[in-house]
C-alpha cells in the first residue's frame, strides 16, 4: 500500500500535544485517518509505508489501548516494531529518563511513542533525540491521539464539529484526555462544557474556554456529545469525593441523566471504564447510541495517520518547531 494523499503538510517534527496545532493540521490528520479506515477494514491489512522504519513504544505507564493501538498501527504500515515497559527496562535499576533517551536514540529509531506519568516529560525527551516523538500521554497533560480519535468518531459520526455542543464529564482534573479533547474542540469550533464537582475541577478552567456546571442534567442540556472519563484514583492524594455510591447518584452517567441531553446524544469514554462508578452498564452498551467501541477503531486509524505524517517530515519535508 502507497500513502494516502494529505491534503496538508502536517509541518512539525513531533505530537506532542494538540495546543498549538491548527485547525487545517487537526483536519489534515483526520482526513488521513479516514484512509486508513477503511483500509484496516480490508482482509489483507499489511502496508509498506513504513518499511524500513523502526517505531519503539517506551511506556512507563500500563497501557492496553494507546500502547496496542500504536503497535498494530505500526505493524500494518509495515515497520519493525518495540515495545519497551519500566518493568523490564534499565529504568527500574535507576537509569534517568534523559539516559534512556539518549540510549534509544543511539539505535536510531525513526519514531519514538512515549508515555509517562509526568507532565512535560515526553516534551524534554523529545528534545534530546533526533526523531519524531509521539506524546503517549503525559502526566496530566495531554493526550494528543486520544483527542484527535474521539474527534474523528464524532466527525464521522455527525459530519460536523464545529457547532456540536460536547459535555466532557467527571475527573477533569486529572484528566489529560479531557485537555486534549478541550483544546481540540475548541479549535474546531465545538462548545464545550465541564461537568464534575467542584474538587475535581482546576480552580482555573474557565481559562480553557469551557461552560462550567457542578450538575449533570444542566449539564447535559441540548449536548450532542456526552464523554465520560473515569476516577483517576492512581493520580489523587486524598479524598475527592465522599463515596463511589455518592460519585454515581449524582455524576454517573444512566439514562436518566442522558435524557437531559438532546434526543439522539452520542456517549463516549476513553477508557478503561468504571461501570457503576462513572457510567451504567445500560447506557454504556447502548448499541444505538455509544460510541466507545467505535473510538477504540478510530485509535488505530488515527495513529497510523501519525506515524505516516512525521515520517513523511523525516523523509523530506522541512519540519517546524515541535508542537
Amino acid at each position: 500500500m502507497t500513502a494516502p494523499h494529505s491534503p496538508t503538510s502536517f509541518g512539525h517534527r513531533h505530537l506532542l500535544g494538540i495546543e498549538g496545532l491548527a485547525a487545517g493540521e487537526i483536519t489534515a490528520l483526520l482526513d488521513l485517518s479516514e484512509s486508513y479506515v477503511e483500509h484496516n477494514r480490508r482482509r489483507d491489512k499489511k502496508g509498506q509505508v513504513l518499511r524500513g522504519r523502526t517505531l519503539i513504544n517506551v511506556f512507563f505507564e500500563s497501557s492496553t489501548r494507546t500502547r496496542t493501538s500504536f503497535e498494530l498501527a505500526g505493524k500494518r504500515l509495515g515497520a519493525d516494531v518495540i515495545n519497551i515497559s519500566p518493568e523490564v527496562s534499565a529504568v527500574k535499576k535507576g537509569e534517568t529518563l534523559l539516559d534512556t533517551a539518549m540510549t534509544l536514540n543511539a539505535m536510531h529509531p525513526d519514531v519514538l511513542v512515549v508515555r509517562h506519568p509526568d507532565s512535560g516529560a515526553v516534551h524534554l525527551l523529545a528534545q534530546k533525540v533526533t526523531c519524531a516523538v509521539i506524546n503517549g500521554g503525559d502526566g496530566k497533560h495531554e493526550h494528543p491521539t486520544q483527542a484527535l480519535l474521539d474527534a474523528l468518531t464524532i466527525r464521522r459520526r455527525l459530519g460536523r464539529l464545529e457547532g456540536l455542543m460536547v459535555a466532557i464529564c467527571g475527573d477533569i482534573l486529572h484528566s489529560r484526555v479531557a485537555r486534549s479533547n478541550i483544546h481540540l474542540l475548541n479549535i474546531m469550533g465545538a462548545r464545550v462544557r465541564v461537568v464534575a464537582p467542584p474538587t475535581l475541577l482546576a480552580c482555573d478552567i474557565e481559562r480553557m474556554g469551557v461552560e462550567v456546571f457542578h450538575d449533570m442534567r444542566a449539564g447535559l442540556q441540548g449536548c450532542d456529545i456526552v464523554m465520560m472519563l473515569r476516577l483517576q484514583t492512581e493520580r489523587m492524594q486524598g479524598s475527592f469525593v465522599p463515596s463511589i455510591r455518592e460519585y454515581f447518584h449524582f455524576f454517573g452517567l444512566d439514562h436518566d441523566k442522558l435524557a437531559s441531553a438532546k434526543p439522539h446524544a452520542l456517549i463516549m469514554h476513553p477508557g478503561p471504564m468504571n461501570r457503576g462508578v462513572e457510567i451504567d452498564s445500560l447506557v454504556a452498551d447502548d448499541i444505538f447510541r455509544s460510541l466507545i467501541h467505535e473510538q477504540v477503531e478510530m485509535g488505530v486509524a488515527v495513529r497510523m495517520a501519525c506515524l505516516d505524517l512525521l515520517t513523511r517530515d523525516l523523509t523530506g519535508n522541512e519540519p517546524s518547531e515541535a508542537v
